[in-house]
């Protein structure tokens, strides 16, 4: 299957209020490993509570598509894309 901007949009949608697992790069060699809860859609990013430090982190959906960030959704482990 093809991934743009729009198909990955439309999965963050469905899965929207679902706890995901998120592994971002934050630099060079250093990755960020988190688990939150996608909260809301944007027309070009969503956002993730972070229930552990109480906070909020936003992603573009270029960020999944370049695999900058990658998602995985914890109740069935199989990724975003």
């Amino acid at each position: 299957m093809v991934h743009t901007i729009d198909t990955i949009r439309d999965l963050v949608r469905q899965q929207q209020g679902s706890r995901i697992f998120y592994r971002a790069a934050n630099g060079r060699r250093k990755k960020e490993e988190r688990t939150g809860v996608i909260k809301e859609i944007y027309p070009s990013l969503f956002t993730v509570y972070i229930e552990s430090q109480k906070s909020t982190v936003s992603f573009s959906y270029a960020d999944v598509l370049t695999r900058e960030v990658d998602v995985q959704i914890e109740s069935t482990g199989e990724s975003l894309l």
